[in-house]
Formats: C-alpha cells, structure tokens, sequence
C-alpha cells in the first residue's frame, strides 16, 4: 500500500467512528500523507450572542482537520497541544474550510498548521497544533 492510499485507508477508519465531527456536519474533503482538508457549514446552532460563529466550532473543525492531518501517516497520534488566532467572524450560512499542513514531524512529535477560510476564501483563522503518536496503528498494510 502505497502512503497516499494508507492515508487514505487511515481517514476512513477515522471517520467511521468520528461521531462529533459527522454531528456537526463538517465533510472530510481530501488526505494525503501529512495533509488534510475539511469544511463545515455554519448553521444557527453555531451562532452566538454576537450573531457570530462560536469560536468554539470554528476550534473544532480545526481541530478535526489536525486530527486528522497528524493521523495520516497510519501512526495513531493524539493532541498534545493547540492554539488559535481568531482573525475574522465567521457567519451563519458561511461554510468554512480548514486545511492542515504537516510543518515537521521528528520522532513521536508533530506540529501542523491549519488555516481556516470561508467559501470566499477570507482567513477566518490560524490554528497550531502539536502531536504526539502513541501505539498502534490505524490499518494494518495489505
């Protein structure tokens, strides 16, 4: 199996058990190895008291996105830490795009960044997030 197709193979079963993202309608729209994009559309659910998307969604598909960036090289991986810059509101009806690049991966380690637009492809947001890889794997090569 090559490392395109083993990521893949690793987004899927990923996504079969990914209960919070599916809720929240967010759609994995592309992973390759060290790279993955997701969306989201934001919903009235989503709109706080500033008749704005809570940050904490905008968080959460960022955070999904690094998930499943860091996953990608079929090495079970977890969050070890994460942060945030809001830059601009995002609106009810928006559909968001967060894309996660690999920025370095060194022995158990990583750090990816996403980048959060809306479908006018304004920046909305600048997540970091650092992982950690921890035993097993995803799928298993064929």
């Amino acid at each position: 199996m090559d490392a395109d197709a083993r990521a893949k193979a690793a987004a899927e079963v990923m996504w079969r058990d990914d209960v919070a993202s599916k809720w929240l309608g967010m759609k994995v729209e592309e992973v390759r190895p060290g790279y993955a994009r997701m969306s989201m559309s934001i919903t009235e659910n989503m709109v706080n008291g500033h008749n704005t998307c809570h940050g904490g969604f905008i968080f959460t598909l960022a955070d999904s996105t690094f998930a499943f960036a860091c996953n990608s090289h079929n090495q079970r991986a977890v969050a070890a830490g994460a942060s945030i810059e809001f830059l601009a509101p995002g609106l009810l009806g928006d559909v968001l795009v967060a894309e996660g690049v690999e920025q370095s991966l060194q022995g158990r380690t990583g750090v990816y960044d996403m980048r959060v637009t809306n479908q006018k492809n304004e920046l909305i947001a600048l997540f970091r997030g650092k992982s950690a890889t921890i035993k097993g794997r995803l799928v298993e090569d064929a």
